[in-house]
């Protein structure tokens, strides 16, 4: 059965794509409406090893978006279910579900694990600018989620440079302080350029995910609650995964 679980992704990439997928290691930071859903899409992609980063638990509101999420799971540990889910697909995978906040004084232990690729599914913007900056210094792959949230149109959503983005406020912000950073070009992400409208439901609450700034020059960013489609961020993840698959078959071939 295991020479199976695979033999569809073997009639498009080949017997040496799916041996190469086995071998490679990716870690996804952030686990929610994104980073399930890429999550997912490499575990089905044939990535033999992931490492799975977020510090959260799954809650009601997250239903309408996260793969994990549902009646059952509601006050489990994002990761911990991500990781069982992962290994009912595919047993042989070597996954790690690591329940902590990404931070500075946590990214040497987290980065320093001989990745692949990163996919940053962060929506702390503190967090999210030390981790790209971080993958940057380390000469480590890495691809990035931009504003997800109150987007409708699925046929907005690109692939591209950071630098070249237009419409969405995350990406200009993240665009700003990485330049501060003297990061000006090079860092992939996954954006939409549908026009942002602002929903009536709209609510201001302080931080990402209860975290502020880090006091050493980074912004204490107001983070808007906006509203989130069923499909839009799970849009975002699988483009991720897609993304890191097809570079990674690329690279090795």
């Amino acid at each position: 059965m295991s020479e199976q679980r695979f033999s569809r992704l073997e009639l498009v990439v080949g017997v040496e794509g799916v041996r190469r997928l086995a071998s490679a290691s990716v870690a996804v930071f952030g686990v929610g409406g994104v980073g399930s859903y890429a999550v997912e899409a490499l575990v089905r992609g044939g990535i033999g090893r992931l490492t799975l980063v977020d510090f959260d638990d799954i809650c009601l509101s997250n239903i309408n978006r996260q793969l994990h999420a549902t009646e059952s799971t509601l006050g489990q540990p994002k990761v911990t279910i991500m990781a069982e889910r992962c290994l009912q697909i595919n047993p042989a995978l070597q996954v790690e579900p690591l329940k902590v906040f990404y931070e500075a004084n946590n990214s040497e232990e987290l980065l320093g694990r001989g990745y692949d690729y990163v996919l940053d599914c962060i929506d702390n913007i503190t967090s999210k600018l030390h981790l790209i900056q971080s993958c940057r210094e380390r000469n480590l792959p890495v691809i990035s989620a931009m504003g997800a949230g109150n987007k409708l149109d699925p046929s907005k959503i690109s692939v591209g440079d950071l630098f070249h983005t237009q419409k969405c406020r995350l990406a200009r912000v993240i665009r700003k302080e990485l330049r501060r950073r003297g990061i000006t070009s090079q860092v992939k992400v996954v954006y939409s350029t549908e026009e942002f409208v602002p929903r009536e439901t709209e609510m201001a609450s302080q931080g990402g995910g209860g975290r502020r700034g880090d006091g050493r020059g980074t912004p204490e960013f107001t983070k808007m609650l906006l509203g989130s489609s069923s499909y839009i961020p799970p849009i975002f993840g699988m483009t991720m995964a897609g993304e890191v698959l097809r570079t990674l078959l690329k690279d090795r071939r």
